[in-house]
């Protein structure tokens, strides 16, 4: 396995958790007070690579593992060469209720019985949104990502007195696949593409090559493509809106509708400097290397009513802890789902009008497009009064 490239002041650990061997990147002191931050797709521990030594500067220790399914994290009895994920393995350990087991343990595997701050970005944000949902008492703070966390699903409320009323508690989106197969011309959404079985082997494959692919997929989510102008929708009808990243043309591979929305796309350095090619390497050697299939089989178990039915245990909960919500200026992300943004401020209470923060020139990667404004709103929020 390929070493990160990593700053001074960042080193690479491993540690076994549960069923894994979790790979991890650490700064600060270990006995100092814990910082945990959690990536998403389709991304690394690699992500936050830029804020971590100078929130740990600030007197925390700062950890970010990869998660379960990607990068140098592995089963226990998984060598460096075994086979990676794939369709046909099993999918449970890849439901939410389990990954936030494993964000549970690994702190305690680290060491510490609580942490000043959990920070999710991208699908990252859902699984802390969830972990501080269930053990508040482990967190003392949450930062949501680029992500927005509408509640879990709901319960059926007053059922005794009638028909079924409405829930009690959040909801995810029903499944827009009817709906957006009737758009003119046909799409579909980007969960139900890498829900299927081709999607890793599309992008593992693509046309000009994995790095190629990396390159302009990271590219059109981020502010230096000029066309991302994101607003909220009122309803389902208007998701046609959306970029092909997230509503793509029925019949295209997610490598064919990137490549069609940045044509010609990106093929410099200067085109996403955040992002140069030293660094973009690391990801696509790691996942040419693993694969795309563990951080698929996420969204395949979003899109299974088993593992959402089991959340519906905390139907009607809040997050009680003090809560940020962070994005840059120029993400679709925290739109991609009518309504959802709004119900993001419903399930966190104690999320302050100051700790909803869009950070200008940022687009979906805002931490590592924007680190010195991530770090300051962070700073800000980790000496707040709560």
């Amino acid at each position: 396995m390929a070493p990160y490239n990593l700053s001074r002041g960042i080193s690479s650990k491993l540690i076994p958790v549960r069923d894994l061997q979790i790979h991890y990147l650490e700064a600060g002191d270990s006995e100092s007070p814990l910082i945990l931050l959690l990536h998403g797709f389709p991304e690394l521990s690699f992500s936050w690579r830029k804020i971590m030594v100078p929130l740990s500067s600030l007197g925390y220790h700062v950890v970010a593992p990869d998660q379960r399914g990607y990068g140098q994290t592995r089963s226990q009895n998984q060598t460096a060469s075994s086979s990676p994920v794939t369709f046909n393995d099993d999918l449970t350990p890849f439901r939410m209720l389990n990954l936030v087991h494993d964000v549970v343990a690994l702190v305690f595997a680290l060491g510490h019985t609580s942490a000043a701050l959990l920070v999710g970005h991208d699908f990252g944000s859902m699984v802390a949104a969830h972990t501080a949902l269930i053990r508040p008492d482990l967190f003392a703070k949450l930062v949501l990502m680029s992500a927005p966390f509408p509640g879990t699903p709901s319960l059926p409320f007053n059922v005794s007195k009638g028909p079924r009323n409405a829930g009690v508690g959040g909801s995810y989106a029903p499944s827009a696949d009817d709906l957006l197969a009737s758009f003119d011309p046909p799409r579909k959404h980007y969960t139900t593409y890498f829900a299927s079985p081709n999607a890793n082997h599309d992008m593992l494959n693509a046309n000009e090559g994995l790095h190629s692919f990396l390159r302009t997929y990271f590219h059109v989510k981020n502010a230096d493509w000029r066309h991302n102008d994101p607003h909220p929708l009122t309803d389902a009808s208007q998701l046609s809106r959306l970029p092909h990243y997230y509503v793509m043309p029925i019949d295209a591979t997610m490598p064919e509708a990137v490549t069609h929305m940045a044509s010609p796309h990106p093929t410099t350095d200067s085109e996403s400097a955040w992002l140069p090619d030293d660094e973009l390497v690391i990801y696509a050697t790691e996942f040419g290397r693993t694969g795309f299939q563990g951080g698929l089989n996420w969204y395949r178990c979003m899109k299974d009513q088993r593992f959402m039915a089991e959340l519906s245990l905390f139907g009607g909960k809040k997050i009680g802890i003090p809560a940020m919500f962070l994005s840059g200026q120029q993400d679709w992300g925290p739109f991609q789902v009518p309504g959802a943004f709004d119900k993001t401020r419903e399930a966190c209470p104690q999320m302050k009008d100051e700790n909803v923060v869009f950070v200008a020139g940022a687009g979906h990667w805002v931490q590592q497009e924007r680190p010195e404004d991530v770090v300051a709103h962070l700073t800000r929020f980790l000496q707040s009064v709560a």
